[in-house]
């Protein structure tokens, strides 16, 4: 009968294919808490115990010490108008290791673990713009981590030095004109061919685009289809994807041109007309021929939760230690704005899902740190981090308003705007990563059984495909009651070793996970084959597994911290937003299963019962003046959540003159307390205090000292608030400058075309 039901599903192609690439995908790296998720039935306890990093000594020394000076370094806006990296920065990263981060240290290398890179990555972000870039590729996806896994002792010999001194700047051509988040169809193009001398060489032809760093870049780690018609390399006529290291100066590489990104930092193309190498130079020499997609996947599994989650984390943590700042200092209608209600609600999102992002970095790179790489988990963190930061800048811009759209030395937050956009399309856009990689590639991949299903069909195993669909089968009938029993209870069953102030969110997580694992065997009963092509339905399923991710990633930080009364507000806060977002992606799915018949029941009786009885409803208006004054008031709170973000000096343009005006004016609290309850009662004129301090001090309220306190912090209050202003002659020198190289350029291409015609 299993020989038969095996046959069918095979003939009607009720599976989905799986190309090669995917087939490389699906068995990179790691399944780490995503299991559990799609189990229905976490391991609780798992979750609370996984890792939880902290900097080594030496990490936090580096922090402190050479990453903060490179952010006093750098000028951000100057950098921003010129787009000339300061040599004398680039010489200090080299000179400190700030190369070396992925390079072993017999090679001289300053290995660091992924939370460390994270935290240095972040903070380096928001503070010195492209700089950060610099010091992001070549310790990310480059030679350097490729070559120390995967490089000949040559190859290692020859590179690894002068990577880690900065001698070399690297980058990593992949991206194409027609291959952007599919990168796996690359054109370029390499041939293998015997040369006059006897040696094996390739001919290499690509054009590539948008590679960071490119423009400066000494040496590249080119991606290319590798065709070998002779078989010389005995892997057949076309070995596929491969990795080769070409160096800048090689005959026909052409590189050095510009792409002008939105944000400021060296991007360009990489063009090849029959550039000749030896085999040799492919990375791991000609035996890794063809196994340059393997490659990738596997350092992409787990090196995706690092770079790009940092500068999203750092961008987010750089928004709330302004803008919380800003809203307290910040006065109209005579009040501070951060005690109106519209602007707390969206400080408190900024202090709550900051403290959620920086507790998914720390968990996820903890993952990788103690030996994981779990590609799913990554690619969560990479969409999930870089979209809600860019959500959580958006709000921080609404809050500070005018003082967010003058550009300027003093504007603290429109870089980390501008830049926002980047991490939304770099390394996977995630308008497909959501709807294509994360559930697609999960719901295979973590399911406890769909893998082992499609392994026993397509390899013809009647035996193992009846073992695996009757496990699938109990799965489901459990998975079934657990998330009946679950509902009834309001999710009391689903967690019975939570305790303390976050056990209705853990039971809630229970709840959520058999609910999702029950939605995701439906879907793949009943949509089978064509799942992969519901982009609509994936996606919202991997949001509420990027939501549940995060949701357990903010209970751990609260755990590991020592569960601190004063971090409560923010966890329920995240909780309560997450969880209702979580209900709101169900009912989507509900209202969009397309499946007849259960489709509909879904669509009805289904999503009513959602809403009688929802996992979740949102973050209640009560909790937002609370999480808001987190980031409000200065102390010992604001200084741990704001730990990693660079705080510049009270003398600093933007946020070091903010943050210098916020503490002055917060030490002034209590006066301004004492002239309002004399105001009150009638002792002196009602109005603004400020400006009644002389009938404040003749009324024996405030002394002349405190009085002259409360001027000073009024003049940093009004300096914080002041923008940038131009001469006419500094305002267009960018556009001149454009504009002239853009005239030059014309003239220069007539006078070629009339040469051409004479």
């Amino acid at each position: 009968m299993f020989k038969a039901l095996m046959n069918t599903i095979k003939a009607k192609g009720m599976l989905p294919k799986v190309s090669d690439t995917e087939r490389a995908a699906l068995e990179a790296g790691t399944v780490w808490v995503d299991g559990e998720f799609f189990s229905g039935n976490p391991d609780i306890e798992r979750l609370r115990q996984a890792p939880y990093p902290t900097l080594t000594e030496d990490e936090r020394a580096l922090v402190q010490g050479p990453a903060e000076e490179v952010c006093r370094r750098v000028d951000a806006w100057q950098l921003d108008v010129t787009r000339e990296l300061p040599e004398d920065v680039l010489a200090y990263l080299r000179e400190q290791g700030f190369y070396s981060f992925n390079v072993p240290e017999e090679y001289g290398g300053k290995p660091m673990g992924a939370f460390a890179k994270s935290v240095i990555m972040g903070k380096l972000g928001p503070a010195t713009g492209a700089v950060s870039t610099i010091v992001t590729i070549p310790n990310s996806l480059g030679p350097a981590e490729l070559l120390a896994h995967y490089g000949t002792q040559a190859q290692k010999d020859k590179y690894l030095r002068r990577l880690a001194k900065g001698e070399l700047t690297p980058c990593f051509g992949l991206t194409e004109p027609t291959a952007g988040s599919d990168a796996a169809s690359i054109k370029s193009e390499g041939e293998v061919f015997k040369d006059t001398d006897g040696e094996l060489k390739i001919k290499l032809n690509f054009r590539k685009r948008y590679i960071t760093l490119a423009p400066i870049a000494d040496i590249v780690s080119l991606a290319v289809q590798l065709h070998d018609p002779d078989n010389l390399l005995g892997k057949g006529e076309r070995p596929g994807i491969t990795c080769i290291l070409l160096e800048k100066g090689t005959p026909g590489f052409d590189s050095g041109k510009h792409h002008e990104p939105i944000a400021p930092f060296p991007n360009g193309p990489l063009v090849g007309k029959d550039v000749i190498v030896p085999v040799d130079n492919i990375i791991g020499g000609p035996d890794y021929a063809g196994k340059g997609w393997r490659m990738l996947m596997e350092t992409l599994s787990g090196g995706r939760a690092i770079s790009l989650p940092a500068g999203a984390v750092g961008a987010a943590k750089h928004a709330a230690a302004s803008v919380g700042p800003y809203s307290a200092i910040r006065e109209q209608f005579g009040i501070s704005i951060g005690m109106m209600e519209g602007v707390q609600a969206k400080v408190a999102k900024l202090a709550a899902l900051s403290y959620a992002l920086e507790a998914m970095r720390t968990y996820g790179c903890g993952a990788i740190d103690s030996g994981e790489s779990p590609p799913v988990i990554s690619a969560i963190m990479k969409y999930r981090a870089t979209d809600l930061a860019r959500e959580l800048v958006t709000d921080g811009m609404d809050v500070i308003s005018g003082a967010g759209v003058v550009r300027g030395p003093n504007n603290f937050l429109a870089g980390s705007y501008i830049n926002s956009p980047v991490g939304i399309t770099v390394e996977g856009a995630n308008i497909l990563t959501r709807t294509l990689i994360v559930f697609g590639q999960g719901a295979v991949r973590c399911h406890p059984y769909a893998l082992k299903v499609m392994a026993a069909v397509e390899e013809d195993d009647a035996d193992a495909f009846r073992q695996s669909l009757l496990g699938w089968a109990g799965h489901f009938l459990a998975t079934f009651g657990r998330t009946a029993t679950r509902g009834l209870t309001r999710g009391l069953t689903g967690a019975p070793s939570a305790k303390g102030p976050t056990a209705t969110h853990y039971r809630r997580l229970a709840w959520t996970s058999s609910r999702f694992a029950l939605l995701t065997d439906l879907a793949m009963f009943g949509i089978g084959a064509k799942l992969k092509a519901a982009g609509n339905l994936n996606g919202r399923f991997a949001d509420i597994l990027s939501w549940m991710f995060l949701a357990t990633a903010t209970l751990r930080r609260f755990e590991a911290e020592g569960e601190r009364e004063e971090d409560l507000i923010l966890v329920r806060w995240s909780l309560d937003y997450m969880l209702g977002e979580i209900q709101r992606h169900f009912e989507e799915i509900y209202n969009n299963f397309p499946v007849p018949v259960l489709g509909g029941l879904m669509r009805w009786p289904g999503r009513l019962w959602l809403r009688i009885n929802p996992i979740g409803t949102g973050v209640r208006d009560k909790l937002n003046a609370p999480a808001a004054r987190t980031i409000q008031q200065p102390g010992e709170q604001y200084d741990r959540l704001m730990e990693h973000v660079y705080l510049p000096g009270a003398t600093e343009p933007g946020l070091g003159r903010l943050l210098h005006a916020w503490r002055l004016v917060s030490a002034c609290t209590p006066l301004i307390v004492k002239i309002h309850k004399a105001q009150k009662e009638g002792r002196i004129p009602r109005g603004r205090p400020q400006e009644h301090l002389e009938q404040a001090v003749e009324a024996r309220i405030v002394t002349e000292a405190e009085a002259e306190q409360i001027r000073n912090a009024e003049a940093a209050r009004l300096e914080a608030y002041e923008v940038d202003e131009f001469t006419p002659q500094e305002y267009t020198r960018r556009m001149n400058t454009r504009r002239n190289g853009r005239t030059n350029s014309r003239k220069a291409a007539t006078k070629k075309q009339a040469a051409e015609s004479e």
